[in-house]
């Protein structure tokens, strides 16, 4: 067990995108260096919101959660109530 993280990422283009880590530092980097296939090419990545958790499974369950939403502003409301 250890530290896990879900985070919500918006770009200075206007996307955004849910991802969980569990080194949210280096993650950020891994992003903002086009490392990471989806989030290439579409500028540069800020966190707006994250939530630690216990687990890995429990980060992946939360990150399912928050794209099944299908809206990120309804995404960051609900983790905001939840942190």
């Amino acid at each position: 067990m250890g530290k896990y993280f879900v985070y919500i990422l918006k770009s200075n283009r206007g996307f955004f995108y849910i991802g969980q880590t569990n080194n949210l530092e280096n993650r950020l980097r891994r992003h903002n260096s086009q490392q990471s296939t989806y989030t290439r090419n579409k500028g540069t990545w800020e966190i707006i919101i994250s939530k630690e958790v216990i687990s890995r499974q429990e980060a992946v369950n939360l990150e399912t959660k928050l794209k099944n939403m299908k809206n990120t502003l309804k995404a960051i409301e609900y983790l905001k109530k939840i942190s």
